[in-house]
């Protein structure tokens, strides 16, 4: 597989630690069902049974640490499942599927967190995933008012939320290079506003393109 298709009823959510990403996800469901459509929302790492998995393995703070290639492997080993078993049946079918994350996370946080290469993470993604959002949602938010959202969950942090702040400033770079280079794609959504705010501007897009596709 080398061809990368762009499908206009797969729709990611993309952003750092605390843009409220479930939140937006939610909301992007409920427009969709209540238009008439069929729904699978999903994540990543994660998706199927071994995909869950292997977010278990990425994301756990115990146990021995990745280097960033076993990290980005991973990252492409989960989405080739997530991929096959559940996003492409559902294309299939005539479903709309909304992503918590995609391959623009690895470009991000293995690309520009990790610094790893970015022409390896663009030829696994032609080699193993072949599939591209037509819509990809980027919350944006500064780190610090981020992690102060994150900071305030019951849940502990994983491993990568553990990060320190200028990986995180790497991340955002690597997210907002990423929308300018396709704005045809991408539509940047200011994430540091109130959450209700938030919900009217995606779900807002979320209609407009709807209504385009």
């Amino acid at each position: 597989m080398t061809d990368i298709e762009s499908h206009p009823r797969l729709i990611s959510l993309e952003g750092g630690e605390g843009a409220g990403k479930t939140t937006v996800l939610n909301a992007l469901r409920e427009t969709l069902l209540q238009a008439g459509h069929e729904v699978v929302s999903t994540r990543e790492p994660g998706g199927t049974p071994l995909a869950e998995r292997i977010r278990q393995l990425l994301l756990s703070p115990d146990g021995e640490k990745p280097s960033p290639e076993t990290e980005l492997l991973l990252m492409f080993a989960a989405r080739a499942q997530h991929v096959r078993e559940t996003i492409r049946p559902a294309l299939a079918r005539g479903a709309w599927v909304v992503c918590d994350r995609f391959t623009d996370s690895s470009y991000a946080y293995q690309g520009g967190g990790r610094g790893l290469d970015v022409a390896f993470i663009a030829e696994l993604e032609r080699r193993v995933v072949g599939l591209q959002p037509g819509l990809t949602l980027l919350l944006d938010l500064g780190v610090s008012q981020g992690r102060a959202r994150a900071s305030g969950r019951d849940a502990q942090p994983d491993r990568i939320e553990r990060e320190r702040d200028d990986f995180f400033e790497r991340v955002r770079e690597a997210y907002l290079a990423r929308a300018a280079a396709e704005p045809k794609r991408f539509r940047v959504i200011d994430a540091s506003r109130e959450a209700a705010t938030v919900v009217a501007d995606v779900t807002g897009v979320l209609r407009e393109w709807m209504a385009a596709a």
